[in-house]
């Protein structure tokens, strides 16, 4: 069977999906914005952007666009009712106050224990960009991870230890790819779901630490 991957729009389908009604979410800048297009009408989900604006909605509609609101990637949004602007130190305390039930956020790389690099991949001709990202990493009480499983030159992304400056430390709680969703949790990473035509070995050889498949994974949750 050939291994169909998820789309972009797949793994923001799939995070939409899982983020539980009444939450407050940070999307992080970049892929995470695509989640804000996917988020169930039957879920009331509260999205803030760290440039000041909360519960904002999915872009507009052609000729309906307003150039003052955009989220903190510059892109256009819509305000839902009731949402509002806020000063920029009033924003951030939200991100560093605990306030944040999920933050989405993308990566370069991701390890067992947790830790998040997102911001720098060390070379001396990138751009640093950290932003917000260190604020998100400890304010937001659980981080999904948006990202592609492997690199451009198809080398793991998820990894024993990271070679990338960290961004935070034990701070991921998921991780969303193109292949598949691990959970992490106790120093173990956890298959929950792998896309059809791939086999557990196959995903094990691109990832470079140790994973536990979804069937163990299953197991424990009934038992808890």
């Amino acid at each position: 069977m050939t291994i169909q991957k998820r789309s972009r729009e797949d793994i923001a389908i799939m995070i939409a999906k899982d983020i539980p009604d009444g939450s407050y979410v940070n999307l992080g800048i970049g892929l995470p914005t695509h989640v804000a297009k996917y988020l169930p009408k039957d879920k009331e989900i509260f999205l803030h952007s760290e440039n000041g604006v909360l519960a904002f909605g999915p872009p507009p509609a052609e000729g309906e666009e307003d150039q003052d609101l955009v989220n903190a990637g510059k892109e256009l949004v819509t305000l839902l009712s009731g949402g509002c602007f806020m000063h920029h130190g009033d924003s951030f305390d939200i991100m560093r106050g605990g306030h944040l039930d999920i933050c989405v956020i993308g990566a370069f790389q991701v390890a067992l224990n947790g830790d998040l690099a997102n911001w720098h991949t060390g070379k001396d001709d990138d751009v640093p960009a950290v932003g917000g990202a260190m604020d998100l990493a400890v304010g937001a009480k659980r981080i999904f991870v948006y990202m592609e499983h492997t690199t451009k030159k198809g080398e793991p992304k998820i990894v024993k230890h990271l070679t990338y400056p960290i961004t935070g430390e034990q701070c991921v709680d998921r991780i969303y790819t193109d292949l598949c969703t691990i959970e992490l949790k106790d120093g173990q990473a956890y298959v929950i779901e792998m896309v059809d035509g791939l086999d557990f070995d196959t995903l094990q050889a691109l990832t470079e630490c140790p994973l536990i498949d979804h069937c163990t994974y299953s197991s424990l949750i009934q038992l808890r």
